[in-house]
């Protein structure tokens, strides 16, 4: 028999969990100096952008406990999330710093 808590991550999952954070934000002050040596533009952006989302997801997922939950909430936050990654590609955009062609 699965009570609702049997399917929450257990304590070593949360710290898993966070390792991994960690390290994507280790990766992400990372991209500042390497885009400070490369010049990578529009590219460091859009790489900056996706980590965020990955970041988005992990902590809405697990920490949120979205992951367990019915497809209504998943499908407000996933809502949310795709009108901020549009939201941010047009301010890049017409900053210059991202060239969105269609």
């Amino acid at each position: 028999m699965t009570t609702e808590h049997d399917t929450h991550p257990s304590p070593a999952q949360y710290w898993k969990i966070a390792a991994l954070l960690a390290v994507l934000t280790v990766f992400e002050v990372a991209m500042f100096y390497i885009d400070r040596e490369l010049g990578l533009g529009g590219l460091n952006a859009l790489i900056l952008i996706s980590l965020a989302l990955l970041k988005f997801v992990i902590v809405v997922g697990w920490y949120m406990h979205l992951r367990f939950e019915n497809a209504i909430p998943s499908r407000f936050f996933t809502a949310g999330a795709i009108l901020a990654v549009g939201l941010y590609l047009v301010v890049l955009s017409a900053m210059g710093v991202v060239v969105i062609r269609g």
